[in-house]
């Protein structure tokens, strides 16, 4: 209903994974001007702007053209526009993608922000530590579908048990422990230069030699999706 697809709209803020800023404003008119976009009240837009301004620790940069900004700037300035109308729900598209570890590191700390605020907070992401770091509850998609959701302790739980054992060395040696794994139903996957063994607790004395390590999501992902991680 166009009421309700209204209401929704307000409750809502979107931070998109293209850049779409208009190069020849500086920060604080892009948020005075999505500001009246989300019918924020005149006389509320400046405490608006400057809160949306110290969300994103803009406040020294507000008067700043957008073409001056570092990447993770104007990055933290599509968080701010999202956020300027105070909305119940945020969606980001891929927020990290492209960004230094430096600054992938500066937007957890705003999401956390966010999720600490009471604010519903739903990303995608392709970084699984990603997930693994601030999720409340995750979905993996594979091929268009979502084929597991839950915790990422959850998740790990199930699908990749508690440890994984890497086992190291030559070629014929992997690829004799991959047949091995086959014929034994030992969950498995090769990662880089060795075969990483699921639920290694599971193996109790069969367990060749290696290096135990906790599971991940990462290694629960591969199991559910049979894809490695780029």
């Amino acid at each position: 209903l166009p009421d309700e697809s209204k209401h929704a709209r307000l409750a809502m803020g979107v931070v998109p994974q293209l850049d779409n800023l208009d190069v020849e404003l500086t920060c604080r008119q892009i948020l005075t001007v999505f500001a009246r976009l989300y019918r924020v009240p005149r006389g509320e837009r400046p405490a608006a702007v400057d809160r949306a301004l110290a969300i994103a620790n803009l406040q020294p940069r507000a008067d700043t053209i957008v073409r001056e900004l570092s990447g993770g700037m104007r990055r933290r300035l599509l968080v701010a526009r999202g956020l300027i109308h105070q909305p119940q729900l945020v969606l980001l598209d891929e927020p990290t993608v492209g960004l230094d570890p430096q600054v992938r590191q500066e937007l957890w700390t705003l999401i956390d922000g966010l999720r600490a605020g009471g604010v519903t907070v739903l990303m995608s992401t392709h970084y699984i530590e990603e997930a693994e770091r601030l999720a409340d509850t995750v979905a993996v998609m594979s091929a268009g579908q979502i084929i597991a959701r839950g915790t990422p302790a959850e998740l790990i739980a199930r699908h990749a048990g508690r440890e994984v054992l890497e086992v190291y060395g030559p070629p014929d040696k992997l690829a004799a422990l991959e047949s091995r794994a086959r014929e034994k139903g030992w969950q498995h996957r090769r990662s880089g230069p060795a075969v990483a063994l699921l639920g290694a607790e599971r193996l109790d004395g069969e367990a060749p030699e290696g290096v135990r390590r906790p599971a991940n999501l990462e290694d629960a992902f591969v199991a559910l999706t049979g894809q490695e991680i780029e």
